[in-house]
């Protein structure tokens, strides 16, 4: 006979076996999404969006995160701004959803107005003696690492994002994402909690039976494999590998690019790994013949054999080569939806159908993500079965699972569940 599923998110936490996924309850139940919204995507540091978003003073954009909505805005000092998207009088949002282009911030409910600053000029029918000084919308703390967005709701940061920014700032600096451009996006709904979609994307189990695209370029190896079960000439081929990867990351490093693992997986609030990975085959780029999409290469980048630099955090993934990046965000919608938001790009003044085709750009990534879709929503449907047990991770290639759920049931509990 199935056991109940535990009545408190305690006690669910408390049922999580070391080496085996989360019990079912924490991934469908609509009071630990609640739960997680307010630990993972209020009290810590998410990726949110790019500078290169708002390329110029007056453009804006709307993430929503929750019941919590945020303006991402360049005012027009050129100044990168996080605001709330709420109204100082009576709460009215005051843009809608998507990307726009403002001189000034006005609430289409009674016309309050503010600066791009934040700061209200105008507020009709208030009398003489109100203060507006008082009443500037609130301000999100947020950091540009890179030209990566990182917010926090919290009034309390997590400081240990120190650690990313240290290791991303010198590694991402050649890459100039800053002055890049966005050459396509595209926003994918998965059937699938937000922790499946994070599991998913940190393992490469899967990848050689359901991503032959990802694969003309992507080395699943890098990720772990159990030594015993492959033949000798497989064997001998991944100790080529490792032995390559040691020659490249030394050479790499000698010429100024910084390469080896750095992460922060357990003990710690800001959860991030970054390593410079091998490209496979052409070894220039992730398309789907391994060479560059664009010949005009990203930044100040001058050679196409610099690898992968990859980054992931708990709600986000990167992917940084010569001559583009992949950037995805993940912003749960519902215990069961989440919105997987991914962006490509391409030196600002890199012109489409001259110097990149935007097919080969795009289309291993487009073709991964719906993959990974599907996937997600398989193991989603799977975790509502009554017959759902949590399964043990491969100690080869399941170890950063492992991880973040650990790491998930610790910042739980950390924040009282």
């Amino acid at each position: 006979m199935l056991n109940k599923l535990p009545s408190s998110i305690s006690a669910l936490l408390d049922a999580r076996a070391n080496g085996h996924s989360l019990p079912a309850g924490l991934y469908v139940r609509e009071d630990v999404f609640e739960a997680d919204i307010d630990v993972f995507f209020h009290n810590h540091w998410i990726c949110v969006g790019l500078d290169c978003d708002v390329p110029e003073p007056g453009d804006a954009t709307v993430i929503d995160i929750g019941k919590t909505s945020l303006i991402l805005l360049r005012d027009d000092d050129g100044e990168i701004r996080v605001l709330h998207n709420v109204c100082r009088h009576r709460g009215s949002r005051l843009l809608d959803p998507g990307k726009t282009i403002v001189s000034k911030l006005v609430c289409p409910y009674h016309t309050w107005t503010y600066e791009l600053t934040g700061e209200l000029r105008y507020a009709p029918h208030m009398g003489k003696d109100f203060d507006k000084e008082c009443r500037s919308l609130k301000p999100v703390t947020f950091k540009s690492i890179g030209g990566l967005i990182y917010v926090c709701l919290s009034d309390n940061p997590p400081e240990d994002i120190a650690i990313l920014e240290q290791a991303m700032t010198e590694r991402l600096a050649p890459y100039d994402i800053r002055n890049a451009k966005v050459a396509f996006q595209t926003d994918v709904i998965e059937d699938g909690n937000w922790k499946l979609t994070m599991e998913n994307n940190r393992e490469c189990y899967h990848c050689s039976a359901n991503h032959p695209e990802l694969c003309v370029s992507f080395v699943d190896l890098d990720f772990g494999f159990d030594p015993e079960t492959l033949s000798p000439e497989d064997r001998e081929q991944a100790e080529e590998h490792f032995r390559l990867y040691e020659e490249r990351t030394n050479a790499w490093e000698s010429d100024g690019f910084p390469s080896a693992a750095v992460e922060q997986l357990a003990d710690c609030a800001t959860n991030f790994r970054t390593q410079r990975l091998i490209i496979a085959g052409a070894g220039e780029s992730q398309t789907h013949d391994a060479t560059a999409a664009s010949s005009k290469l990203l930044g100040h980048m001058t050679r196409k054999d610099l690898g992968d630099t990859h980054l992931w955090g708990h709600n986000s993934w990167n992917h940084f080569m010569g001559d583009h990046a992949v950037v995805a965000t993940v912003i749960p919608l519902s215990a069961g939806k989440t919105l997987v938001r991914t962006k490509w790009l391409v030196h600002k003044d890199a012109v489409e159908g001259v110097d990149y085709d935007l097919d080969k750009l795009t289309d291993v990534w487009v073709a991964t993500t719906d993959q990974d879709a599907d996937l997600v929503a398989r193991s989603h449907a799977g975790t509502l079965d009554p017959a759902y047990q949590p399964g043990p991770y491969s100690r080869f290639s399941e170890t950063n699972l492992d991880k973040f759920a650990s790491w998930y049931i610790d910042r739980m509990r950390a924040h009282g569940y």
